[in-house]
């Protein structure tokens, strides 16, 4: 089973974040021109929160509040669940599926250095389970 390193060698490190004082408004728009589904809100060089599309459906949308009036920090996920880079692609389903969550932040030595989805995960799993279905056709046809 793959590491998270080995996930982010392929996908790469980059991670998009926004300051904790930034409006949801600003935040939707970034998530918007990169095509994601979330951000990471730092408090200078520190991690505070993750903002999600799901964030601004449950805490802005459903309560009509006006995006350009709140800051991410009011309607931020603050209560993270983090990996770290040595963690399985194991770990992470399983901090997904108990916390109901699609995005980890990965942090080395309390800092950030990349965040994984659950796309990523399901893309690590279907890619290693193609390649073991290989592996057993070319022993089974003697192929070795």
């Amino acid at each position: 089973m793959n590491k998270v390193r080995q996930i982010l060698k392929v996908k790469g490190n980059r991670v998009w974040s926004v300051s904790k004082d930034v409006t949801v408004l600003d935040a939707l728009k970034l998530m918007d021109e990169k095509q994601i589904a979330s951000v990471v809100v730092m408090d200078g060089d520190r991690v505070a929160g993750i903002f999600t599309e799901r964030d601004f459906a449950r805490k802005v949308g459903l309560y009509e509040k006006k995006p350009s009036a709140v800051t991410v920090a009011e309607v931020m996920t603050s209560t993270l669940v983090t990996v770290a880079p040595d963690d399985s692609v194991n770990q992470c389903m399983a901090y997904m599926t108990d916390k109901r969550i699609r995005h980890l932040p990965v942090l080395e030595g309390g800092q950030l250095v990349g965040i994984v989805s659950i796309g990523d995960l399901v893309k690590d799993i279907i890619e290693e389970l193609e390649f073991m279905v290989d592996q057993l056709e070319k022993y089974i046809t003697g192929f070795r």
